[in-house]
């Protein structure tokens, strides 16, 4: 049986999504920046979906929602386009947080590099910001803060709103950053009277396929466009629109706004039967989300004394198809960032996995799941160079 858990990686386009899509590719194709009637059709289409978008993310003007190509170009845009905006040789300090997602690390470290002064904020045990000593790092130099929404790993939800609403309090000229990738869909999202100037959203997280994403600018945060060359999405965003796939993301965020009761009850109840399952029958299971504030679809456990890529080895000949990081970062073979910062211990560090369900995931996939895992991991037991450390876990 196969058994997807890697729905953090990306997920299935849902069928009502790519019905929505196929006209818009051979069809309703005119270019929606065009002069004739067929062309109108495309660009209301795309107007539909960004209304959609915006309902989704809790927003009542639909105008500040601009389509990109994926949540990486849309956190270039926003922090690139903020510090191109608002730099002076006083005023060029950021902030993030250690366990960002590479998309915003990447563009923090590039940034450092050219002279900015970048300060990053760590977590408890548990995972959980340290809000206080990141408002403390708040300064009249400061330009930007970029805190995320949910992680990617271990699905910690980050009070973003509230950060926000105490950082302008110190310096209300500071821009406010929020990758909401994985906080799309999963959880309700009001940006409507909050302090968040930028928030990103990726399609493919949320049953839209890849390749489409979005960024809410806030009305009067001001910034430099990323992407030059025409004067689509408002001036903000250059490029034919991608009008199929724009249509696609706007019918998922629907989908995804009308299903957030089922995906936080019913997918929250087999990532919870997943998670105390594992724990339960494994003696070396270890659980690494540990915040109460979780999104309800994923889980990280780490199990000690045993490699996480032969897990993912085993489990994938099992057709139990995990991951033991972020996708952008599962070619390296440094151990996860984000569990470092949560100082998780190298016992199980190198031996963590992240589980991600969706709406799509079933029982009878879970169940195998705990049928099939522990008997990889008391295989892989009996090969670990840690025999004495696992006999006294009782393995």
């Amino acid at each position: 049986m196969e058994t997807y858990l890697d729905n953090n990686a990306t997920t299935k386009v849902d069928k009502n999504v790519l019905e929505k899509m196929i006209p818009y590719l051979n069809e309703f194709y005119s270019n929606p920046s065009s002069m004739y009637n067929p062309a109108r059709k495309t660009a209301l289409a795309i107007e539909q979906a960004r209304s959609q978008v915006a309902e989704l993310l809790g927003v009542s003007n639909p105008k500040t929602i601009i389509f990109t190509s994926c949540a990486t170009e849309s956190a270039n845009t926003a922090i690139k386009g903020v510090v191109s905006h608002n730099k002076t040789k006083e005023n060029n300090h950021i902030i993030t947080t250690q366990v960002e997602h590479p998309c915003v690390l990447s563009v923090y470290e590039d940034l450092e590099k050219k002279g900015y002064s970048a300060s990053y904020i760590g977590v408890d045990e548990n995972g959980d910001l340290n809000i206080d000593s990141l408002l403390k790092k708040v300064t009249s130099k400061t330009i930007l803060v970029s805190v995320m929404h949910a992680n990617n790993e271990t699905g910690t939800v980050y009070p973003v709103e509230k950060i926000a609403q105490e950082v302008k309090k110190i310096n209300k000229n500071v821009k406010f950053f929020v990758d909401g990738v994985q906080a799309a869909g999963k959880i309700p999202i009001e940006l409507d009277n909050t302090d968040i100037d930028f928030y990103s959203i990726s399609g493919h997280k949320f049953h839209a396929p890849k390749g489409i994403g979005a960024l809410y600018v806030k009305k009067g945060a001001l910034f430099d466009p990323f992407i030059l060359g025409g004067h689509q999405e408002n001036s903000l965003r250059a490029g034919t629109q991608n009008t199929a796939f724009i249509v696609g993301l706007g019918e998922a965020a629907i989908i995804a706004k009308n299903t957030l009761e089922f995906e936080n009850k019913e997918v929250r109840r087999l990532r919870d039967k997943l998670e105390s399952g594992l724990l339960d029958r494994i003696k070396n299971a270890k659980l690494n989300s540990k915040s109460k504030n979780r999104v309800p679809n994923t889980t990280n456990i780490g199990f000690e004394y045993i490699e996480g890529e032969l897990i993912l080895l085993y489990l994938n000949d099992l057709g139990i198809y995990a991951s033991s990081g972020s996708a952008c970062t599962s070619g390296s073979l440094d151990p996860s960032h984000v569990l470092r910062a949560q100082k998780v211990p190298f016992t199980s560090l190198h031996g963590s996995i992240r589980f991600s369900l969706s709406k799509y995931t079933k029982e009878e996939e879970i169940d195998y799941a705990l049928s099939e895992i522990p008997k990889v991991i008391e295989k892989l037991a009996k090969i670990s160079p840690f025999q004495d450390e696992l006999k006294k876990l009782g393995m």
